[in-house]
């Protein structure tokens, strides 16, 4: 089994000061895009697992092996599994690629093993705050820790131009630094810079911006050099470091992505897609 799975960026990110928990509630639009993973799921006499990169663990800890642990001790079938994961979507990035990766593998598994789908909601909530998104994709307004989602309208009519500058951010270090800070707002992006489709509404902005900065203020280099360059405003998605911009189609879109000329780690179009994960062998 063979799925596509689908990048995130936070169209809208509002946080919220920390409960008793520890958590911080929030809520913004997420919108799955067509930057992917590829993800394969087979069964096999042992367990394995591999990565096409360095920067991600192939063991125990990697959010996808788990998600293919948690199906088949709820499904209660002893089954070893081969996972294997190529990587397009860059870590340290706020794009969700560890979570897109464990969602593609728990629908693979879940149907493999005969799950439904209040199962493998559960097990997604276990998992991570993005995974539920992940599992489900499109575009959802995200609140809660982002586990609880109301499924929206498939946004289109636009292309963003997406680049992740040659460097990871943490994101419990941002999030610790905007505690620190004492919970600052982003500055939302103005409706003359926005889609149709995205004006007049939720205020499209990101408050783990002011402390990306604060904690490495290359990223704001980055996205006033963008914003100069493209002629529009430019935001971040998730606790960073990749930055976007939104454009009329594709090519607008692609001319943007390839007019980047320092080096980054990725500088590409992508459009919106309405689901999170795709089987991609039929």
């Amino acid at each position: 089994m063979k799925a596509d799975a689908y990048a995130k960026i936070n169209l809208a990110l509002a946080v919220f000061p920390a409960s008793a928990d520890g958590f911080h509630p929030l809520r913004g639009i997420f919108q799955s895009v067509s930057l992917a993973d590829t993800v394969a799921l087979s069964l096999a006499s042992e367990d394995h697992m591999s990565v096409s990169n360095q920067e991600t663990p192939a063991d125990e800890s990697n959010l996808a092996w788990r998600a293919f642990e948690g199906a088949r001790r709820v499904a209660r079938i002893n089954q070893p599994g081969h996972v294997t994961l190529q990587k397009r979507i860059p870590v340290g990035a706020g794009l969700g690629g560890g979570s897109a990766d464990a969602a593609a593998v728990l629908g693979m598994a879940g149907e493999q093993f005969g799950l439904d789908n209040e199962a493998m909601t559960e097990i997604a909530e276990g998992l991570g705050s993005d995974v539920p998104f992940a599992l489900v994709g499109g575009t959802c307004m995200a609140e809660g820790r982002g586990e609880r989602l109301t499924l929206l309208e498939p946004l289109t009519g636009f292309s963003i131009a997406l680049v992740v500058p040659p460097f990871a951010m943490e994101t419990p270090a941002v999030y610790a630094r905007w505690d620190a800070l004492d919970g600052p707002e982003g500055e939302p992006i103005i409706d003359a810079h926005l889609p149709p489709s995205l004006r007049g509404g939720l205020p499209m902005r990101n408050d783990l911006y002011p402390a990306a900065v604060s904690l490495d203020e290359r990223i704001g280099d980055w996205r006033a050099d963008l914003s100069a360059r493209w002629g529009t405003s430019v935001a971040m998605t998730g606790s960073g470091s990749a930055l976007f911009g939104f454009f009329a189609d594709m090519d607008e879109a692609t001319s943007a992505a390839e007019s980047v000329d320092v080096p980054a780690r990725l500088s590409v179009a992508v459009e919106p897609v309405d689901r999170g994960w795709r089987r991609i062998d039929g």
